[in-house]
């Protein structure tokens, strides 16, 4: 039959990638590595300590699904190659259509979980820190700032990972003017790092009464969580703490109290904000949580290639920057500057839909952009 002729080639391309993936990953050190945890649960004071079984319990649950995603693959791949056989052997015409139904699905699932295997980064299985900056565009800035807030947090809950406010500030008519918050999961930083840089709205205005398309931009900044346990130095003479009110949702408490803080480090200029927990000194400590793992990377990034890899280029927030266009009219399309990605989707992309754009950054720079 000449289906399975061709399902039988189409199936034989995956062979060798799938060994090439097995050893990328490395699955042996894996199941190391679980046994090496787990043996450490079994300490008496392991749960004393909140933090750090956490951390164990999502690195042993990050490593197990790896290594489940890899197996499943393996597992379909075999019991393909067992169905072209049966199909060959009974000549089944049902048996070849739904030999064909799996090998499609089997095609795009591989090529998402190959999309993983280039997560290898040091810092790409650490949840993440994103600001989004209102930038050129007054009030319709704003509100595109509150879109792409919104889209990354639909992004998150479909794949599972957990969002936290970390700051907020409201637009004066609509929208936010910038919005911190955390990415909690396994992998956040590997995915979301591609989001870095400025992203362009061109649409026709709701604040326009004029109904004349407008072209606004915000900026996406992307930090890995940096694990406590990297040791940073911060002198007390070189900070400056200021307390505000907190603004935005968040509480009757949160409103009445000055429980916010902001923290400027006075040798660099870097500024980190918090505002999201219900007292001051929770609020200081994630702050200078947040500053030690800037401070953490400006150390890393002392030269280009490092700060390339980790935190991307520095940026403005206008005109001539940015890194993705979404188009909703007088046509809808969204397209990357970077590596070519682009669909006429744009709602689906504006809903959380963004992986196709995430996958293509992780093989274009697999690949080494140009500079």
């Amino acid at each position: 039959m000449l289906e399975l002729d061709e399902y039988k080639l189409e199936l034989q391309k995956y062979k060798k990638p799938l060994e090439e993936v097995r050893d990328s990953l490395d699955i042996e050190a894996k199941e190391n590595r679980i046994a090496e945890l787990e043996k450490a649960m079994e300490a008496s004071d392991f749960w004393d300590d909140v933090e750090n079984s956490g951390k164990v319990m999502k690195e042993i649950k990050g490593l197990k699904s790896t290594i489940e995603n890899y197996n499943g693959m393996k597992q379909d791949y075999e019991d393909i190659e067992t169905m072209i056989e049966m199909a060959d052997e009974e000549g089944d015409d049902d048996l070849v259509a739904e030999t064909g139904e799996l090998l499609r699905s089997f095609s795009k699932r591989f090529e998402a979980f190959r999309i993983e295997t280039l997560l290898s980064g040091e810092f790409d299985a650490n949840d993440a820190t994103v600001k989004i900056n209102a930038g050129t565009g007054g009030t319709e800035a704003c509100d595109w700032t509150s879109m792409v807030y919104r889209m990354y947090t639909r992004w998150a809950e479909k794949h599972g990972f957990q969002v936290t406010v970390l700051d907020i500030l409201d637009g004066d008519e609509a929208g936010l003017k910038t919005v911190t918050f955390q990415i909690s999961g396994y992998h956040a930083y590997g995915y979301m790092k591609s989001e870095h840089g400025v992203h362009r709205l061109v649409r026709i205005s709701p604040f326009n009464a004029n109904g004349k398309r407008q072209t606004s931009f915000c900026a996406v900044e992307v930090l890995p969580v940096i694990d406590e346990a990297i040791e940073i130095e911060v002198a007390d003479d070189d900070i400056r703490i200021d307390t505000y009110r907190a603004s935005g949702a968040g509480g009757q408490h949160i409103n009445k109290t000055s429980s916010a803080i902001r923290i400027t480090h006075i040798p660099t200029g870097i500024v980190v904000q918090c505002q999201n927990e219900r007292s001051q000194h929770q609020n200081k400590d994630q702050a200078m949580k947040m500053l030690k793992s800037k401070l953490y990377l400006l150390k890393e990034q002392e030269n280009a290639e490092k700060m390339s890899g980790i935190r991307g280029e520095t940026f403005e927030n206008g005109f001539g920057s940015h890194i993705r266009s979404y188009f909703l009219q007088p046509y809808t399309l969204v397209k990357d500057s970077r590596t070519g990605c682009e669909t006429g989707d744009a709602y689906k992309v504006l809903d959380g839909g963004i992986d196709d754009f995430i996958n293509a950054y992780l093989v274009w720079m697999a690949a080494g952009p140009e500079e």
